[in-house]
């Protein structure tokens, strides 16, 4: 009686369709494989002109200076958002307007000049820190900017501003790359502005600058 029994469970479990035809446990495609950011988005960099709109939609939220100053800074100086919220004001020569740049991923650092917009903005934000900070950046509980807060804060910008796309802060680090390349910045300069060790990692630029087309065509 009890072989007979086991008999009958095996046929059972035999007519069970399996994990694989549900397309469960054992489907390699599920769950489903995370989607490439070239098939979510049309492109991975804003244009200058984008970036004027974030900035300008950032300045009507209730940190309207600081978050637009960030944005501003961001995009200049083609900071990853790691870089951008581990800025501290010894970084800043205000008397050389000069940016001293540290890079993440082993990047190169570098000195950048301060333009007289972006002087202006963090003499502004340094002047109205409360209480004063080692960091540039702060947030409302006064601790250091966090890399998720500015992820929050360039969608939220994305969204006041109607781009049509989403946005990301790395949109802010290539816009720096194609919007230099536009303007006919050699790629040996653009390699050391951004801190690229490896000259392919700026190639991309270049190569799909269109100022290089410019005068194929005279009619």
């Amino acid at each position: 009686m009890g072989q007979g029994l086991k008999i009958m469970k095996k046929l059972h479990l035999a007519g069970v369709p399996s994990a694989i035809e549900n397309g469960q446990v054992d489907n390699p495609g599920y769950p489903p494989p995370r989607r490439r950011n070239s098939e979510v988005r049309s492109r991975e960099y804003l244009t200058a002109s984008e970036v004027e709109q974030l900035i300008e939609a950032a300045k009507g939220g209730r940190w309207g200076h600081r978050d637009s100053t960030m944005l501003l800074i961001a995009f200049r100086h083609g900071l990853r958002a790691s870089e951008l919220v581990g800025l501290r004001w010894e970084a800043i020569d205000f008397n050389q307007a000069t940016l001293h740049v540290r890079r993440a991923k082993n990047g190169k650092p570098g000195a950048h000049p301060l333009t007289g917009r972006e002087l202006r903005a963090l003499r502004r934000l340094q002047r109205e820190q409360s209480p004063p900070s080692a960091f540039v950046f702060t947030s409302e509980r006064e601790s250091p900017f966090s890399t998720a807060g500015f992820y929050k804060l360039v969608a939220r910008a994305g969204a006041m501003a109607s781009l049509g796309i989403k946005v990301h802060p790395h949109m802010l680090r290539h816009a720096t790359g194609f919007d230099l390349a536009n303007r006919g910045t050699d790629t040996r300069t653009l390699q050391d502005y951004l801190g690229h060790r490896n000259i392919q990692h700026t190639v991309r630029y270049t190569e799909l600058a269109p100022h290089r087309f410019k005068d194929l065509w005279s009619d």
